[in-house]
């Protein structure tokens, strides 16, 4: 079994789903768990200044082994996997030597993995693919990333010979709920630059990401005995679904890609009396993402007109900003990683992020942050799955990025 492979399936075999909107940090103690076992490990391969803080961050340095100084590269890694779906008691399947055909997942179930759905798979053909058994997430997002800095960092700490400088790693918690920046602390990091290692296909390589905000909109009735309601009821079920029928229906994820964005109805929930809409807000630009968030204020301030004022409450809040312009001033981190990339064999794929990593935020924090891939595919759900041989690319090229390095 590859190293990369051994890390991984030991990684996702720690449920350490986050929890939205918990007031803890991190949102669940479980990710503490993994925590301490990657500290744990980092210190029994010699390892330096190996840290979890009380936030649950995992830190440590690659110590160089040069005299050259070069700026000190960070690598960094989410640890929780999505509260979107179920991150408990994952059993992993390894289709070996994929053949090309669907993927039966679950037996018992049926669930099938259908080249139909997901013709990626074809470019895995002859491949070793990990996927999930059809009842949780795999979670690739993120412990393959995880994984595939550890490998990088095993080796390395295992060959003094090679030379290079001062490498820090960090695996943070809570990226899944928009919090993995909250409390990292980047001054104690100490790189200059660093990569997040939580992209998706092999080549993938991002400095690009939305604009995010969130939006929860509560919408208040009143509920009176249908039988004698005239005049009376207002029914925050229909008002909910007034107010969503003014959102762009061509500005929903579903009809979007690349560059444009959307508005995401990610839950509803109500009743009469009362009801809540919960929404995800995105754009690439800055300019359409001012104007996409004073859309929904004029929705609920046209709705406070149409019915008593108070009707709708709106509670609009900023999660992160595209980190295109935090990374433009050090364009040698894009130049670095593409080079690495063709000079192990991986075809560079330089896209915007059609969402966000821990690196956007880091990046305004002061620590310029672009994302490398995993190799993974279909995050967040049962269909979840990665090649092993592009966890293993992904090595090499870590260790390519911090050969590279060396020549600054």
């Amino acid at each position: 079994m590859s190293e990369v492979l051994n890390h991984f399936l030991k990684y996702i075999s720690f449920d350490t789903q986050s929890k939205e909107n918990a007031e803890e940090f991190p949102s669940t103690e479980k990710q503490r768990v993994l925590a301490k076992e990657l500290a744990s490990e980092l210190q029994a391969m010699k390892a330096e200044d190996v840290t979890v803080d009380e936030c649950g961050y995992v830190y440590a340095t690659i110590p160089a082994t040069m005299e050259k100084q070069v700026p000190v590269l960070g690598f960094i890694a989410h640890m929780d996997t999505a509260p979107a779906y179920s991150g408990t008691g994952i059993k992993p399947r390894i289709v070996k030597n994929y053949d090309g055909g669907d993927i039966v997942l679950n037996e018992e179930t049926g669930v099938t993995m259908r080249v139909s759905d997901f013709p990626d798979l074809l470019d895995y053909k002859g491949q070793d693919i990990v996927t999930t058994d059809g009842t949780t997430l795999l979670g690739a997002d993120d412990k393959a990333g995880v994984a595939e800095i550890m490998t990088m960092a095993e080796y390395l700490l295992s060959h003094p010979e090679i030379p290079h400088g001062k490498l820090r790693i960090g695996f943070t918690p809570d990226e899944e709920v928009g919090r993995g920046a909250d409390f990292f602390d980047v001054k104690g990091f100490g790189a200059e630059v660093a990569y997040t290692v939580d992209g998706g296909a092999l080549g993938e390589l991002e400095y690009e990401n939305f604009n995010a905000a969130s939006a929860r909109v509560i919408i208040h009735g009143s509920n009176i005995h249908p039988g004698s309601s005239k005049g009376k009821m207002r029914n925050s079920l229909l008002m909910a679904m007034e107010f969503h029928g003014m959102l762009p229906v061509h500005e929903n994820p579903m009809y979007t890609e690349g560059y444009e964005g959307f508005y995401h109805l990610d839950s509803m929930s109500g009743t009469v009396e009362e009801a809540r809409l919960e929404y995800i807000i995105r754009d690439h630009s800055k300019e359409k993402f001012e104007a996409k968030k004073e859309f929904i204020k004029q929705a609920a301030d046209y709705l406070n007109k149409r019915y008593p004022a108070g009707t709708v409450e709106l509670i609009l809040k900023d999660s992160y900003y595209n980190m295109k312009e935090m990374v433009e001033p050090h364009m040698y981190l894009i130049d670095i990683a593409r080079t690495a990339m063709e000079e192990t064999g991986i075809k560079p794929l330089v896209r915007p992020i059609r969402g966000g990593t821990d690196g956007a935020r880091l990046s305004y924090m002061g620590l310029p942050c672009p994302n490398l891939c995993t190799g993974g595919h279909n995050f967040h759900g049962k269909f979840e799955f990665i090649p092993v041989q592009s966890m293993e690319k992904v090595v090499e090229l870590l260790l390519k990025i911090v050969e590279k390095f060396t020549e600054k």
